[in-house]
This record gives C-alpha cells, sequence and structure tokens, in this order.
C-alpha cells in the first residue's frame, strides 16, 4: 500500500515576510496599509521615512530606524524583513574584480561581479534570471537550463550585497566606487522586463541609491518586442549583444536572431526612446577566431549600424571546456577596432577581468558549479576510501 502525504495545507501556511528591499515605492505604501503599520493618510510620510533607511543608510534592522516610533518598528518587524540573501562564495581577483555568488533561496544561486575602474568608477554586473534560455554558443554562462526569473528584490539585493561589501552606505553622492550598473549577468533581461524596470526605478531613487539612469545599462541579445518597453519604461542605456552583421552568422552565434531577424533589430534599435548622441547604443562583438573577426566583417560592421549613434565594445572570447571557439589574436582585434575607428566609431577593446576568479565575460556560474561539483565528489570518493580502509 503506498501513502501520498498532502502538503498543500501545511505549505499554504507557512508564509514567508514580504522583504521591503524588493518595493517599489507605491508599492510600499500600499503594504504599510496593508499590514495596517499605518492609516493610508500618513503612508506616504511613513513609506518616504522607511524607503531612506532601507536604499539610503542600507539597515538590515528595523531596529535602527531611530527616527520611526518604538511600537511601529516592532510592527514592521512582525510583518517584514530587510535581510539580505545568503552569501555562499566571495572571491577577489588579482585585477580587483570581486565576485560573489548568491543564494536567494533553496536552489536559486546567482553571481555578480563588481569591475573597478569601468564607467565612471565601477560597475557592477547583476544577474536577471537564474539560467538562461537563449544559447548563444559562444557563451558558458547561456549552457545553464533557466530555471526562473528573478524578483526585484533579487536583483536589488545584488546591489545591496555589493555596496555592503564596499562599505558604500550611506549612499555616497560623490567619490562612490559603485557608480554603475550592467545588466550583463546571467539571463535576458528583456524576458523579466516588469521585475527589471521595478529594480531600475528602486536603483535610480534620488532618495535612496541614487545612480542616474544614464549609469544603468540594459544589455539584450535583441527581444525586438519590448525594446520600446524598455526604453519607456526605465529610460536605460542599451548595449546590444550582436557578435554577427549578417543573419546566417548570427542565427548560429545568437541563435535568438532566427526569431527576430536583423532588419528588425535594427529597425527597434533606431527607434529607441532617448537615442542621441547623448545617448549611444553600445554595441557588443565578441572576437572569434576565424569567424567574426575579418576586415569584410569590420566593414560590414560599419554598413550595418551606419547612423545610428553608437559605440562598438569589442570583447576578447573566454575560452571555456568543451567550446570550439577560439579567440582572436590581439593584431586582428586592433585591425578590427582600427577600421571601426576610421568609420568614427568609438571601439574600445574590453580588457578581460577576474578570469582567474571565473568573473569573466560569459563565464558566470556555470563554471563556479562544476568547480564546487568536482571538489564534492573528490570528497565524497576520499571519505568512501577511507571507510573502505577502516573495513
Amino acid at each position: 500500500m503506498s501513502i501520498t502525504l498532502d502538503l498543500s495545507r501545511a505549505s499554504a501556511s507557512v508564509k514567508t515576510p514580504v522583504n521591503l528591499s524588493g518595493l517599489t515605492r507605491e508599492e510600499l505604501r500600499q503594504a504599510l496599509i496593508d499590514a495596517e503599520i499605518c492609516p493610508p493618510e500618513k503612508a506616504r510620510m511613513r513609506a518616504s521615512q522607511v524607503w531612506r533607511w532601507i536604499h539610503h543608510y542600507g539597515v538590515t534592522d528595523f531596529a535602527l530606524m531611530s527616527d520611526v516610533a518604538k511600537d511601529t518598528r516592532a510592527k514592521l518587524a512582525e510583518a517584514f524583513t530587510l535581510a539580505r540573501p545568503e552569501i555562499v562564495e566571495r572571491q577577489v581577483s588579482k585585477d580587483g574584480t570581486r565576485k560573489w555568488l548568491i543564494r536567494t533561496a533553496p536552489g536559486i544561486e546567482i553571481e555578480t561581479v563588481y569591475i573597478p575602474d569601468v564607467g565612471r568608477a565601477g560597475a557592477l554586473c547583476v544577474s536577471s534570471q537564474v539560467g538562461c534560455t537563449l544559447n548563444c554558443t559562444f557563451c558558458h554562462t547561456g549552457t545553464q537550463k533557466l530555471v526562473r526569473n528573478l524578483t526585484t528584490a533579487e536583483i536589488v539585493a545584488q546591489v545591496q550585497v555589493a555596496r555592503d561589501d564596499l562599505d558604500e552606505w550611506p549612499s555616497p553622492k560623490e567619490d562612490r566606487r559603485l557608480s554603475n550598473i550592467v545588466f550583463m549577468g546571467m539571463g535576458e533581461p528583456l524576458y523579466n522586463l516588469d521585475h527589471v524596470a521595478n529594480a531600475i526605478d528602486i536603483i535610480s531613487d534620488n532618495e535612496g541609491i541614487a545612480l542616474s539612469r544614464r549609469r544603468i545599462t540594459v544589455s539584450t541579445s535583441g527581444v525586438v518586442p519590448q525594446l520600446n518597453a524598455l526604453g519607456e519604461r526605465t529610460a536605460a542605456m542599451l548595449a546590444i549583444s550582436l557578435h554577427a552583421t549578417n543573419d546566417p552568422l548570427r542565427d548560429q552565434l545568437v541563435p535568438l536572431n532566427k526569431k527576430y531577424p536583423l532588419d528588425q533589430l535594427m529597425a527597434a534599435i533606431r527607434a529607441y526612446p532617448g537615442l542621441s548622441n547623448a545617448r549611444r547604443v553600445t554595441f557588443e562583438y565578441v572576437m572569434l577566431k576565424g569567424v567574426n573577426d575579418s576586415p569584410a566583417e569590420a566593414r560590414a560592421l560599419v554598413k550595418l549600424i551606419e547612423g545610428i549613434p553608437s559605440k562598438v565594445n569589442l570583447i576578447p572570447f573566454n575560452p571555456w571546456p568543451g567550446t570550439d571557439y577560439q579567440c582572436s589574436d590581439w593584431k586582428t582585434i586592433e585591425t578590427f577596432a582600427a577600421i571601426l575607428n576610421k568609420a568614427g566609431y568609438a571601439s574600445p577593446i574590453r580588457t578581460p577581468r577576474g578570469r582567474d576568479i571565473l568573473a569573466a565575460c560569459g563565464q558566470l556560474k556555470s563554471e563556479s558549479e562544476k568547480l564546487r561539483a568536482s571538489a564534492r565528489l573528490k570528497a565524497e570518493r576520499e571519505e568512501a576510501e577511507g571507510e573502505a580502509d577502516a573495513a
């Protein structure tokens, strides 16, 4: 006889408290009303107080909110949480790059990377999904299956964890080390636009972390139907993961191109809200030896982006086990860049950062997972051998 346990009622009764860090201003105001923390007529004022403590001062304990009445703080602590996610692993590269493996829920792990000396001072590369559906053939991160979208709180938490580690609370206006945010980590941001847009609203709010939207860049492989909405909702800077100048090659490198080919993508980019010389598009182009790195490809790229206020980031390919791709020779990359420069397009060659801690472009999490799995298997083998010897 088999017995099946019905856990639906038990699980329904366990309610995880809402983390206020992931609520927009309006959501925070409504949450305070719903939890009967304060009456509706005082909710906006109370929400502003709580907001500054969370996003300007970075507190994780309601008891520290000194301008909030003690009984109100107790009610907040009973109804909500400000807890940071668990940091499973923290690594610092010899070049100063920092990487955190963050566990936001059971089975949900993401990696976030801080890169110094990028942007005005330093950039944080954040993830928008656990895993990815795009299967770009040159990207190791993309070999992971999609688990789910990250929530707004989980996206904001990546910024909070970095600022904790960089000791940047209260939120500085000058001389900040974390000056830029780039949505270039795990996942396709435009497949999680609602949570990405809400996170940008929180990160850019002037009474909180206060990062300018012009210092927040969202990178997409080209989800054409969402491009206009991204610009309208976030006013963020746009980066396009391009990597090829013709459909047959891009179909191979970025399979999403089969759904949204280059003519559709380029038309949507030209129509991106706010596009101007002051708000240029960044085209990301990974340099693959013998694949997309010829002078002819460089000239084709110039023709493809003609008239678009833009720059091109040339990214040396970061090899990973099992890939057939190789990085272009440095001279080849420089020749490619020279053609773009001559045509009037800035084309910086991105210096690989954090390779020694597997934090470089396209390396996030998948290789770290393999290394940890390998270590676990080694430990298990050694334990089994020890037990065998004892027997």
